[in-house]
């Protein structure tokens, strides 16, 4: 795989969990507000094979009030072969600017964040 191979699975899966937190395209068209991708940082760590199988693990590793951290593990058996993090911001799009998460979408948020590591 190349890099943007990984960058593809890595946003893949981000995507998804972006959509199990309740900010994705239902969320978008409800609300008139997205999630804009500001920032990723990818770490290669070993190769993947053409017929490897790769998973994915995302988790919130931070936010605040405008500003969501993932930190997403790509998997081959079990055996991490690349990691990221990625830095996003909720954007009212109609207004065109970063705004705050609504009540409900940062208790979601305050919920499932993986206190113990800070984004960086």
């Amino acid at each position: 795989m190349n890099d943007a191979a990984y960058a593809k699975v890595l946003t893949d899966a981000n995507e998804a969990f972006l959509d199990a937190l309740g900010l994705s395209e239902a969320y978008r068209a409800r609300t008139g507000c997205s999630m804009y991708t500001v920032e990723i940082t990818l770490k290669f760590l070993h190769e993947v094979g053409r017929d490897d199988v790769m998973r994915a693990q995302s988790r919130v590793a931070s936010h605040d009030a405008k500003r969501l951290w993932l930190r997403t593990t790509l998997l081959v058996d079990d055996r991490a072969v690349a990691t990221g993090e990625s830095l996003y911001l909720h954007v009212d799009t109609a207004a065109g600017k970063v705004t705050a998460f609504p009540p409900d979408r940062a208790a979601v948020l305050e919920r499932v964040t993986d206190h113990d590591t800070e984004p960086g």
